[in-house]
C-alpha cells in the first residue's frame, strides 16, 4: 500500500514539474489584440532614449492600417524604444546603402542567398540567441539552412514563392508557365520584376538552366532571353505592380506569393499561377548589420516578431507563409488553407531556392542586366536622334524668322 502511495506521490510531483512552466509562463497584454510573454524583460531599455533603426521590403509588416495591428507601435508601446522605420525594394538596392555606408540600420530582412553574401563579406553581427528565446518556435525544417549553417546569424521572419498573377478579363486563356512570358499576345501587357535575380531566375526556368549560374557565359546566355522578352514588356517593376495590376492596366506579371493574396483580395479578377516549370522559394530574414550601434536593443525586437500574435498579425495582413507552426495554427482559416500561401506537395517539390553566386558571376549577372535594361531592339535610339534633329531645325527656323522679322522693321 505504502509503494502505491508512494508511486502516485511521484507520479503527482512529476508532473506538477512538467506543468511548472505551463502555469509559471503568463501574457503581457500590450494592446486590445496583442500579447507577449511575460518571462522575458521587455522594459530593460525603457528611458534610455534607444532608437532602432529598422530596414524592411515595403508592405511587409503589419502597420495599423485596414484594422491591423500597429506592430512597430505595440513594440514602442511595449519597450519604450524608438522605431525609425525605412524600406526597400530590393536585396540589391539593401546591400548597396548597406555597403555605401551612407545609413547606420539595426535590423534587416534580407533574402536568403543576400544573407549568404552578407555573411561572407562580413556585414552582419552574430546574434546572441539568449537575447531570442522566441527562435525556439521556428520550424526545424527551417533552421541551420545552407545560406546560414549555423544558425548563426539570422532569424526567419516569412517565406514565399515568385508566381504569375494575371487578369481573367484580359487573358483569352489562362497562362501555365514561364514561358507564356514570351508570347507575343501579352506585348506590351507584361510587368517583369526590376531586379536582376528574380527576372535572371524566370529566364533560367524557361530556357533550362539552373536559377544559380555557375559561370558568366551562363548569365550571358540566359541574359539574351531577357533581351529578347524586352520588346513585350510593358514596364520592369517592384512595388509598382500593386498600382498597375489593381487598376487592370496590365494583364500579366510576376511577383511574390503573398503579395499575390493581397492584389487578389483587392482586385477579384486577379488570378495565380504556379508555373509549371517551377518557382523560387524564398526565406526572408531578420538579421543585424556588423555596424549596429543597438545590437542588444534589435536582438529584442527579433524576439517581439517571433511571439506568436505579432507573427499572426504580419503574416495576416502581408499574406506570407509563416515559418512558426504556432502561428500557422491560429491564422485565418482562408489564409491556413490558402495553396497559393502552402502550396501543394507536388508544387512545393519544383521549388528551387537561391544560393550565393561567385564575385565574377554576380559582376557579370550586374553588368549584363544594365546592358538588357538599356538595350533597345526597335532602334529607339536612332529614333531619338531624328526627333533631336528635328527639334534642333525647328529652332534654328525660328531663330532665322526672328532675324528676318527685324532685319524687315530696320527699314
Amino acid at each position: 500500500m505504502m509503494k502505491r502511495i508512494a508511486a502516485l506521490l511521484l507520479t503527482l510531483a512529476v508532473a506538477l514539474c512538467a506543468a511548472l512552466p505551463v502555469f509559471a509562463a503568463g501574457t503581457i497584454e500590450v494592446t486590445e489584440d496583442v500579447s507577449v510573454s511575460d518571462d522575458y524583460d521587455w522594459t530593460r531599455f525603457k528611458g534610455q532614449n534607444v532608437t532602432l533603426n529598422v530596414y524592411n521590403w515595403g508592405e511587409y509588416i503589419s502597420n495599423g492600417s485596414d484594422d491591423s495591428v500597429d506592430v512597430v507601435g505595440a513594440f514602442e508601446k511595449l519597450t519604450g524604444i524608438k522605431v525609425n522605420y525605412t524600406t526597400f525594394d530590393s536585396n540589391e538596392s539593401l546591400y548597396a546603402k548597406l555597403k555605401s555606408g551612407a545609413a547606420n540600420y539595426d535590423v534587416i530582412i534580407p533574402s536568403d542567398y543576400m544573407v549568404a553574401k552578407m555573411i561572407n563579406e562580413g556585414m552582419l553581427a552574430p546574434l546572441d540567441y539568449d537575447n531570442i528565446p522566441n527562435f525556439q518556435k521556428i520550424d526545424a525544417g527551417y533552421r541551420n539552412p545552407d545560406y546560414d549553417p549555423q544558425n548563426a546569424y539570422t532569424v526567419p521572419y516569412m517565406l514565399c514563392t515568385t508566381g504569375i498573377i494575371y487578369n481573367t478579363t484580359m487573358v483569352d486563356k489562362a497562362p501555365t508557365c514561364w514561358a507564356d512570358l514570351w508570347d507575343e499576345q501579352y506585348a506590351g501587357n507584361i510587368l517583369m520584376f526590376n531586379n536582376s535575380r528574380d527576372a535572371y531566375a524566370i529566364a533560367a526556368f524557361k530556357s533550362g538552366h539552373s536559377i544559380n549560374p555557375a559561370t558568366p557565359e551562363e548569365v550571358d546566355e540566359v541574359v539574351e532571353e531577357l533581351k529578347a522578352q524586352k520588346p513585350l514588356v510593358q514596364a520592369y517593376v517592384m512595388d509598382e505592380i500593386f498600382d498597375k495590376m489593381i487598376g487592370g492596366e496590365a494583364a500579366i506579371g510576376v511577383y511574390y506569393s503573398g503579395d499575390a493574396i493581397n492584389m487578389i483580395d483587392d482586385n477579384p479578377d486577379l488570378a495565380w499561377v504556379f508555373p509549371e516549370e517551377g518557382s523560387v522559394l524564398s526565406v526572408d530574414c531578420m538579421a543585424v548589420p556588423a555596424a549596429s550601434e543597438h545590437k542588444e536593443a534589435a536582438e529584442m525586437f527579433i524576439n517581439f516578431m517571433c511571439e506568436t500574435d505579432i507573427g499572426k498579425a504580419n503574416s495576416e495582413y502581408i499574406g506570407y507563409t509563416t515559418p512558426m507552426h504556432d502561428v500557422w495554427e491560429v491564422l485565418d482559416e482562408d489564409l491556413k488553407t490558402s495553396e497559393i500561401a502552402y502550396p501543394s506537395e507536388e508544387d512545393a517539390a519544383r521549388e528551387k531556392v537561391f544560393t550565393a553566386l561567385s564575385d565574377e558571376v554576380n559582376s557579370e549577372l550586374d553588368l549584363k542586366w544594365s546592358e538588357m535594361k538599356s538595350y533597345d531592339e526597335g532602334g529607339g535610339s536612332y529614333l531619338f536622334l531624328l526627333l533631336l534633329l528635328a527639334m534642333l531645325a525647328l529652332a534654328c527656323f525660328n531663330i532665322w524668322r526672328k532675324v528676318r522679322r527685324k532685319t524687315r522693321n530696320q527699314y
